[in-house]
């Protein structure tokens, strides 16, 4: 489905974008893998939320966080990045979007988790491979808004056995989906993620 680029700013700072617009009340703001690994909003893990996102017909935005690609900044160790997600959010807000979704994979899904509480037009929060073992989750206290968690059952950075240890703390009505035989990169994974998801929005 079509997206057009955009810019929207974020501390003065000009942030590159792409939105596909639909006149449907549903909207998702998505995040992507660690900058300092290459990670950008064309990772094909987010390429599938989206792609899930907008076959269930929600207005989607995904960006690249400062000082990737176009986007103005630098690498800012997940401050600015939050900073970055709530302008996002305000942009949608913008278009009339009073209750959005927020999706990371990765590093974007700290990122979202370090801002979660003051995120308020959030509703569903959803995390793709959390990197439990790679960066601290201690701060992610209990939230309503975390709804559904994925993982690899190869995943040494988003370890299923340390999420099922953390989910009860984050949500323990959240939902935990473990996908067989995939590692952190989902490659031969992401239609599965797509079909998670799916299965997932068909309750709101």
């Amino acid at each position: 489905m079509s997206e057009e680029k955009i810019f929207f700013p974020s501390e003065g700072l000009k942030i590159e974008g792409l939105l596909h617009q639909s006149a449907d009340e549903g909207a998702v703001v998505v995040t992507h893998p660690h900058p300092l690994y290459g990670g950008n909003m064309h990772n094909n893990v987010v390429h599938s939320i989206i792609n899930a996102y907008q076959q269930k017909g929600y207005t989607t935005l995904r960006f690249n966080f400062r000082g990737v690609g176009l986007s103005e900044g630098s690498h800012c160790q997940g401050i600015g990045e939050q900073e970055d997600v709530r302008s996002a959010l305000t942009y949608l807000t913008g278009l009339g979007k009073t209750s959005v979704d927020l999706a990371g994979y990765s590093f974007g899904s700290w990122v979202n988790a370090l801002g979660l509480t003051g995120f308020d037009t959030v509703k569903n929060m959803v995390m793709v491979s959390p990197p439990v073992a790679f960066i601290d989750f201690s701060f992610l206290g209990y939230s309503p808004k975390i709804k559904l968690v994925i993982a690899g059952s190869n995943d040494e950075i988003a370890p299923p056995s340390m999420i099922e240890k953390m989910l009860p703390t984050w949500n323990p009505e959240a939902e935990f989906r473990i996908i067989p035989g995939i590692d952190h990169f989902y490659w031969g994974g992401t239609d599965e993620v797509e079909t998670i998801i799916k299965t997932f929005l068909n309750k709101y």
